[in-house]
Order: structure tokens, then sequence, then C-alpha cells
């Protein structure tokens, strides 16, 4: 019984201190939108600073909204919630929002995709986004010391000449942006739509990214690798169903920005118990903890860390895999990420 009793209390002492481990180390976050950070609050403060009307008549209500079957149904509430943005100080003000959490939970860089898109085709100027999310970094990086890159994500359940419209409207701006993305619904929109695109923007300088395989089949994944030449996949789940296709993201370090509560939200997993991470990292898989839409999904990046490492009980050592995977698979200089692996690999 007193072995039993010791067994319990090392296993409880043992959860604190990976607990302890999540909030303190220094981490990267790879796979965040920026409007799926607009918390309720900020929302109905920006929506009555701007006199626009929501389909909400309190932030209860809005929290009320968010229970999802399925991506679609995030989306509708995503896209209602950012027709209120329309200036650059709204911009700033939701970004900066962003990484004051990030200074909280020790996140001490990021790379923060948006969607010119959704505000473009409500008549927001390209410039008006860009420059509002540039001066909260610059600000972000004096105040907290965070460093920061951007993704341009293109919007995949509109056209690829809309797509070309974006880039277009990028140009000016293609010094502040690192990379190009692809997100939205993803069933029925392959990889492939957007093929003459991405082969655009490597042209212009951006690093290419891509979600695919999180509602979306294993086919998606090999689209995006073979035909838009991403360098690393947002989700990536359903690879899982194509041994060849693992091999294929082992051999070629592909790293998958995964996001734990994200997939349980959006019913991509049922229990947090289920989900394929550790199974990911058993399999060299060189995977990533990310918070995606974090205002919507219930936590931040801590708080992925945290529910997904007592689901899965996952140990400090393969927490800390996962760390040095979002640094790695970062898009800094390699001078950059040398310099934040040694920050993990000292960190006590």
């Amino acid at each position: 019984m007193k072995f039993l009793h010791l067994f319990s209390f090392l296993k409880i002492k043992n959860s604190m201190n990976v607990a302890d481990y999540i909030k303190k180390v220094p981490k990267a976050e790879l796979h965040l939108h920026i409007e799926g950070t607009f918390e309720p609050e900020l929302m109905f403060e920006i929506a009555q600073r701007n006199k626009v009307e929501i389909p909400y008549q309190s932030v209860e209500e809005v929290k009320k909204a968010y229970q999802f079957s399925c991506l679609q149904d995030f989306l509708d509430i995503y896209y209602a919630g950012a027709s209120v943005l329309l200036y650059e100080k709204d911009f700033y003000d939701l970004t900066m929002a962003y990484f004051k959490h990030c200074a909280e939970e020790n996140v001490v860089h990021t790379e923060i995709m948006f969607d010119p898109q959704t505000h473009t085709k409500r008549g927001v100027s390209f410039e008006t986004v860009i420059n509002g999310i540039q001066k909260a970094r610059e600000d972000a990086k004096e105040k907290y010391g965070i460093s920061s890159l951007l993704i341009m994500s293109y919007l995949r359940h509109l056209s690829e000449e809309d797509a070309f419209e974006t880039l277009e409207q990028s140009l000016p701006y293609k010094h502040l942006i690192k990379a190009v993305g692809l997100d939205s619904s993803e069933k029925g929109n392959p990889p492939s739509k957007f093929q003459k695109v991405f082969e655009a923007s490597v042209k212009e300088g951006y690093v290419p990214v891509a979600h695919a395989g999180e509602e979306g089949p294993a086919e998606y994944i090999w689209e995006a690798l073979d035909l838009l030449k991403i360098a690393r996949i947002d989700h990536g789940n359903n690879c899982l169903t194509d041994e060849v296709l693992v091999k294929r993201l082992v051999d070629e370090k592909i790293a998958l920005t995964v996001c734990p509560l994200s997939n349980l939200e959006l019913q991509v997993v049922k229990n947090l118990k289920d989900h394929p991470l550790k199974k990911m990292l058993n399999l060299g898989l060189k995977a990533t903890v990310n918070s995606d839409d974090p205002a919507y999904f219930g936590g931040y990046m801590n708080a992925n860390f945290l529910q997904i490492a007592e689901a899965l009980d996952l140990t400090q050592e393969e927490i800390k895999t996962l760390v040095k995977n979002s640094f790695e698979y970062s898009l800094l200089s390699d001078d950059e990420k040398q310099k934040y692996l040694i920050q993990v690999e000292n960190f006590e």
C-alpha cells in the first residue's frame, strides 16, 4: 500500500514538473491565424468603436456559439467576427492582444498567418491590414522581445485568380512577409487548385507552406508536397493513413504544425486521448504544437501543451522534443534557430 502511495506521489510530482516546464520553457508558435485570436471582449469593443453590427447581442452569446461540428461551422463565426476589423488601429489592437498572450506564456518567436482576402473582399485595403499588424510586430519586439514572421495565407474556398490578385497587392510589402500559406475550407479545395499562384509566389521570394490533411485526405498532402513544393505542412493529421507518405515526411524532414485543441473542437478527434501526436513522434515525424485559432478553440500555446501532455501522458523529454522542433522547423535563419535551441537545451 505504501509503495502504491509513493508511486502516486511521484507521478503527481512528475506531472507538476512537466506542467511547470511547459509554462516556463521558451517556445515558438508556427501555426497561428491572427484573425483567430479575436477574443469576444475585443470583438465587441471594436464593433462598438466602429459602429458595426454583429449577429450576437453579448459576449456570452458569442461564447455559446463556439460549438463546432466541423471546420465550416467555425469558419462561419470566424468571418462574422472579422467583419468588425476596418482600420489600422483594429489590426494593431488585435495583434498586440495576441503578443501579450505570447509574453505571458513564454512564446519568444511566432509565425503569424493573416488572411488578406477576408478583409480586402470587404473593401479594407491590404495596406491597412499589414500596416496595423506590422506596427504591432515592431512594438512587441521592443516591449516583449518577441520575434515574429508573417505568413500571407490564400483562402482556398476562393479562386486562384483571387489569390493572384492578393499576390499582386502584397508585392509593395513583400519585405515584411516571409511566406505564403493556404487555409480555409479544405474539403473540395485541393492544393492543386493553387499550383500556379504558389509557383508565382515562390518566384517573388515567398516560402510556401499549406494546410493539408486536416479534414482533407492524405492525397492533399502529396499534392502540397509535389505541386506546391511546400516547406512545412499545417496540421497533416491524415498523413498517418498512408505509410509511404509518413516515410517521405520523415525522410525529407517536413514538419507538421499540429493543433491539438483545434483538432478537438473541430471534431478531427473525439477525445484528446485519441490524438495522434505521440504516434507522430514515435514514427519520427517532426511534429510541433500550436494553437491555430486560440480565441475560438479554448486555449493558447500553454493550454495546448498542458492538455495534450496530460491526455497522452507525455514526458518532459517529449515536450522538449516538440519545443525544439518548433524552433528547428521555423522560418528563422540558422543562426537565430541555434540561439533559441541553445536556450531550450540549457533550460532547467
